[in-house]
């Protein structure tokens, strides 16, 4: 009696396939809004996004609705995906829930402060300093908010570090990072570095004051830029 062939497909298997190349889509869209390859309020094309990866449709809009769900873009029926245009209420909003929640985060910072946790936020540091050095603006930015993140994580707490996450992903992947370009590196290194000698410290009140004045001057470095942009489209004359 010959035996069945058993060569089927595995439904497991397909399902697995497909979520890796979601996750492939994902990765490569918040690259491409990293590097500034979507524009503010502009529509996503997905179709060419598939050829340029190499894949179907469908994986790129299922990632599409997962940077929807995070609010990163929006989607209007029969219209497509849009990166959502710039608004300055939500970017001062973004700001002050940042401030609240890494200042809040200090005291459990500096009980749970060692020595690792320290060389860890001083080899960060070290990595924003050469890529400022080397005037590597995209890497600089990963290593600042690198620095924001490590610092609260310290504080164990999880559910707030991942809020923070996705406070800097609309900042940093919606609103482009090149609106952060007119701060000097040495600013953003200097206050890290007061920020780290004071945790080392526990100075909790040093620490408290120095990270609000971060905070407050990306913000403002930011805001006045998107301000210059929008008053330069206005001004164009065609």
């Amino acid at each position: 009696m010959v035996k069945a062939n058993k060569e089927k497909s595995d439904p497991k298997a397909s399902i697995s396939d497909s979520d890796n190349l979601t996750q492939k889509a994902y990765i490569g869209l918040r690259r491409m809004l990293f590097m500034n390859e979507i524009s503010p309020g502009h529509k996503i094309h997905y179709r060419d996004m598939a050829e340029k990866m190499q894949m179907s449709p469908t994986p790129i809009i299922h990632a599409l609705k997962w940077l929807e769900f995070q609010g990163l873009v929006r989607h209007e029926r029969n219209r497509g995906f849009f990166l959502e245009p710039v608004s300055l209420d939500e970017i001062n909003e973004i700001f002050d829930l940042r401030e609240q929640l890494e200042v809040g985060l200090l005291p459990k910072v500096l009980e749970n402060l060692n020595s690792n946790r320290i060389e860890k936020l001083r080899c960060i540091l070290q990595k924003y300093k050469t890529a400022a050095q080397e005037d590597q603006h995209k890497q600089k930015t990963m290593a600042a908010v690198e620095f924001h993140i490590a610092l609260a994580s310290i504080s164990n707490s999880l559910i707030t570090c991942r809020m923070l996450r996705t406070l800097f992903d609309l900042v940093y992947l919606k609103y482009q990072v090149d609106i952060f370009l007119p701060r000097p590196a040495k600013d953003t290194a200097d206050y890290h570095q007061k920020i780290l000698d004071f945790i080392e410290a526990k100075d909790l009140k040093g620490a408290r004051q120095t990270l609000s004045q971060d905070i407050r001057t990306v913000r403002k470095v930011g805001i006045d830029a998107l301000i210059r942009r929008t008053e330069e489209k206005e001004n164009v004359i065609f």
